[in-house]
């Protein structure tokens, strides 16, 4: 029983390494911990949530291939990056890359918050001075003779 559920658990914790498959390592261990590293880094176009190397998915098997390809070709981690990105858009990486566009898309929410609060803020200013204009001396006769004619 116990035996059973310990060879569960450690198929369980060995699940995202069943995605690579042994004919796609590379015979280098170095080169292949930094393909590891850049699969880690790289999404699953078909699963979206899931890296290349937690996928089982055609697309991430090619992407896997791909990726040793270029580290034996002798690219650098960078250029490496750069060329799938290059070739899927930046959303393939899970962490994006920190640009303008990518500050201007974190922004907007908090823009718009403060554009609603400051046009909020500006209106109820120009409401509360309306309220609080003082009556002209026309306006408090009439308003004594109609509280007069109340009484």
């Amino acid at each position: 029983m116990i035996r059973t559920f310990l060879l569960l658990l450690l198929l369980a914790l060995a699940w995202p390494a069943a995605a690579v498959q042994p004919d796609e390592m590379l015979d280098d261990p170095a080169l292949e911990e930094r393909a590891r590293a850049l699969s880690a880094e790289l999404r699953c176009m078909v699963c979206q949530n899931q890296s290349i190397d937690d996928s089982n998915a055609a697309l991430a098997r090619d992407l896997r291939i791909l990726v040793r390809d270029r580290i034996s070709a002798g690219d650098t981690d960078a250029e490496v990056l750069d060329y799938v990105v290059s070739r899927y858009g930046e959303f393939v990486l899970l962490k994006p890359r920190m640009s303008a566009r990518n500050a201007l898309l974190w922004a907007t929410p908090m823009l718009v918050l403060l554009g609603g609060g400051l046009i909020a803020f500006v209106n109820l200013r120009r409401w509360t001075e309306r309220r609080a204009a003082t009556l002209s001396a026309e306006e408090e006769a009439a308003l004594k003779d109609v509280l007069d004619e109340r009484d």
